[in-house]
């Protein structure tokens, strides 16, 4: 399979997306734009910029946070409260395809620069709302940060130990949202190369965070017991999560049938009389007596090391994985085999990077560098057509 060109097309080359961005969700979404071609200009708050740029210090000084998602883009500063730059914002608007924002509730109304406000003029652009809890309804102006969305979305209920809820080690309401606004904005963008007209999306976090939940809410489905919290293994398939091994690591392995369960009685714990175990018969025997059977799997795996067990498991054809750590992931050999390592500027100098996820024979993405707060004004007014003593004075006033 050949690799395509670095000067190959991008599905997003010739789209601009202005972007009214902060934290994760949104900036999520418009760094997967860019990395498909769209030109991103990021408006950030002169002085401060992006919250989310002063999170942590972990990255050579940098915000973990905002290192992850806003590559590619360009920044430019613009106080949007000053008369001055709401003009330069329609300035950027006639060119532009896309508007994202995820600024707190009623912002971009108040700024006149919702749909409805804007679609008159700019009938082509294509309007991404993402919020908490969208808009209309009880909850409409209500704050949502994604711990927020993970208990709303009734996340935090089913994750956990069953003494204690617990939330994910990862932005997953923000990642939800941003994804989706993400894959609704290439739906917009195709629908208007056949009806010539802009449209607006509107995303919000809860809806997102509980399209993820569909099988536990169906599990629960009219009054049925919610799928119990399990810790790190499955809350109805078992043997389903991690098992402690001679060193005091963990393996993870999961089994899907009886075909596997048969074959992991025989060639992994070595007991084929398990087979044939009335308690163990079909998975929800297994789910009802897992207390006996990890005790079977814990003696078996007591004198084996996670490589060896990790054998056994491969030779019987049963899924499983490394409880891996974030140190572990980094190291991870089979992102090295796939070359799925880059590097990008930072104003923090060249940082290590993942290419995106999709592989595609048609593209290379772009994978650039992470702004600085502001690194792009100066050019961007330029093009606008400002001159470099009204640039100037823009600065002097607080306009950027």
């Amino acid at each position: 399979m050949s690799s395509p060109s670095s000067s190959s097309p991008r599905p997003l080359d010739g789209i601009t997306v202005i972007s009214l961005e902060q934290a994760v969700a949104a900036p999520l979404c418009t760094r997967h734009l860019a990395e498909m071609g769209a030109r991103v200009i990021k408006i950030e708050r002169p002085g401060t910029g992006d919250f989310a740029r002063h999170y942590d210090e972990r990255v050579h000084g940098l915000s973990s946070h905002f290192v992850w998602v806003n590559r590619s883009k360009e920044s430019l500063t613009l106080n949007l409260k000053h008369p001055s730059a709401m003009a330069i914002m329609h300035q950027l608007l006639q060119e532009a395809d896309v508007l994202v924002q995820n600024l707190a509730p009623g912002a971009a109304d108040r700024l006149g620069l919702s749909f409805k406000t804007l679609q008159p003029t700019y009938p082509q652009l294509v309007v991404c709302d993402i919020s908490g809890y969208g808009q209309g309804g009880p909850y409409e102006t209500k704050k949502a940060y994604d711990l927020l969305i993970q208990a709303e979305s009734g996340f935090l209920s089913v994750s956990g130990s069953p003494d204690n809820i617990a939330k994910a080690g990862c932005s997953v309401a923000d990642i939800a949202a941003g994804m989706y606004a993400h894959s609704s904005i290439l739906a917009a963008l195709m629908l208007r190369d056949r009806t010539n007209e802009g449209s607006h999306i509107d995303v919000s976090m809860l809806e997102s965070a509980i399209e993820w939940m569909g099988f536990p809410m169906y599990y629960a489905f009219e009054g049925a017991t919610p799928p119990p919290r399990a810790g790190a293994a499955h809350a109805t398939i078992y043997p389903y999560g991690p098992f402690a091994v001679a060193d005091g690591s963990e393996v993870m392995l999961g089994l899907q049938n009886e075909r596997e369960w048969q074959a992991f009685c025989r060639e992994v714990l070595g007991d084929a009389d398990l087979v044939d175990d009335p308690r163990f018969a079909s998975n929800s025997l297994r789910l009802e007596n897992k207390q006996a059977l990890r005790t079977k799997i814990l003696a078996a795996f007591a004198s084996l090391s996670r490589d060896q067990v990790i054998q056994l498991l491969d030779q019987a054809g049963i899924a499983n994985a490394h409880v891996n750590t974030m140190h572990d992931v980094w190291a991870h050999p089979q992102l090295a085999a796939r070359d799925r390592w880059t590097t990008v500027d930072s104003p923090a100098g060249t940082l290590p990077a993942l290419t995106p996820p999709a592989n595609s024979t048609a593209y290379t993405p772009r994978v650039s560098a992470i702004p600085e707060l502001g690194a792009h004004t100066h050019r961007i007014l330029t093009e606008l057509g400002y001159t470099g003593e009204q640039i100037q004075q823009y600065a002097s006033d607080g306009v950027i």
